[in-house]
């Protein structure tokens, strides 16, 4: 028969499995400081190395990653789109500049259009700027400047304003002897030249630059064959034209001969300029259905010249009116 277990006996055999346990948790503890201190090590080489573990320290920190990479297609380093299961990069966009940076004052003081327009950042930037108010140094009444605005509600600065110079287009049709600022001129030429390669047919130009005499004399023909309320919906009083600043013109479909200007927006000739004028520096100035704001009828052959870089933001943008692109009131009457 077993014996009793003798109470010396038992407490032996506690502090026998008391001492054991310690010794297995001093092991493990041991072995965590080890693997620990080797994890350590591996993140501090990779991130010396500028390993994929680089990113998310540079996020944590409020630090960007460079946005300058891209896809590579089939064949070219693997598999066409990006790398998967390493962090995105951070999007991060240049602050436009503003009428404090030097670059804008110096531009505006003795740079071209195009000068101040990289000042700005841009024309995305520059148009941003204007319309959204932080741009006050930006004169948009100064009559030497591509972004001029003119409407019923903003006369040229001086009222009988001259452009510097005006040309008249190349190897275009013509109803008149029209002219136009020399930049302006030679987009036209190429517009031309564009529509009949591209099969839209032969334009010709109607009317280009007035002057201050020339559209006093236009308006009040205007005036003495329909009344003063409609001579402004369809012509601008002297002062207050866009063919004055030398960058506006009117265009006709010359294929067998020049028609009449009014028909313009029904032939092949329109529907290109409408979707293409953008390409060449021009807009659209007096689209179909913005009469309360332009104060203007259709006239789908009037088109102003704003350069190629506003006029791809226009059109990108997909603006009708240079009072919106440039956040202006509506102008719909003097």
């Amino acid at each position: 028969m077993p014996q009793p277990e003798q109470p010396t006996t038992r407490r032996a055999a506690r502090r026998d499995a008391v001492r054991h346990g310690r010794l297995r948790a001093l092991r493990a503890g041991a072995l965590v400081v080890v693997l620990a201190l080797v994890v350590i090590a591996a993140v501090a080489i990779a991130g010396s190395l500028g390993g994929p573990s680089a990113a998310p320290v540079a996020q944590a920190t409020g630090a960007t990653a460079p946005t300058d990479a891209v896809d590579l297609p089939d064949g070219a380093g693997g598999s066409a789109g990006p790398a998967t299961g390493l962090p995105a990069p951070a999007q991060t966009s240049v602050a436009a500049a503003s009428c404090g940076d030097p670059a804008v004052a110096q531009a505006l003081a003795s740079g071209s259009d195009a000068d101040v327009l990289a000042a700005f950042g841009g024309a995305a930037a520059f148009r941003a700027a204007v319309a959204g108010g932080t741009a006050p140094c930006v004169d948009l009444s100064d009559s030497r400047r591509v972004w001029v605005i003119v409407d019923k509600q903003r006369p040229l600065v001086p009222i009988d304003f001259e452009p510097a110079e005006v040309t008249a287009p190349a190897n275009m049709p013509r109803t008149a002897d029209g002219r136009l600022q020399p930049a302006a001129s030679d987009a036209l030429s190429a517009l031309v030249a564009a529509a009949a390669a591209e099969g839209a047919g032969s334009i010709g130009l109607n009317s280009a630059y007035r002057s201050y005499a020339s559209q006093t004399r236009t308006y009040n023909g205007y005036v003495e064959s329909m009344g003063r309320d409609q001579a402004d919906l369809q012509s601008a009083r002297p002062g207050f034209s866009e063919h004055q600043t030398g960058l506006a013109t009117d265009v006709a479909a010359c294929d067998g001969g020049c028609s009449a200007i009014e028909s313009f927006g029904g032939a092949t000739q329109g529907a290109w300029v409408a979707a293409n004028a953008w390409r060449f520096g021009f807009v659209v100035r007096y689209e179909d259905g913005y009469t309360p704001i332009t104060g203007y009828e259709w006239e789908p052959w009037h088109l102003r010249y704003i350069g190629t870089d506003l006029a791809q933001v226009y059109h990108d943008g997909g603006f009708h009116t240079l009072e919106d692109f440039f956040g202006l009131p509506a102008a719909p009457t003097y």
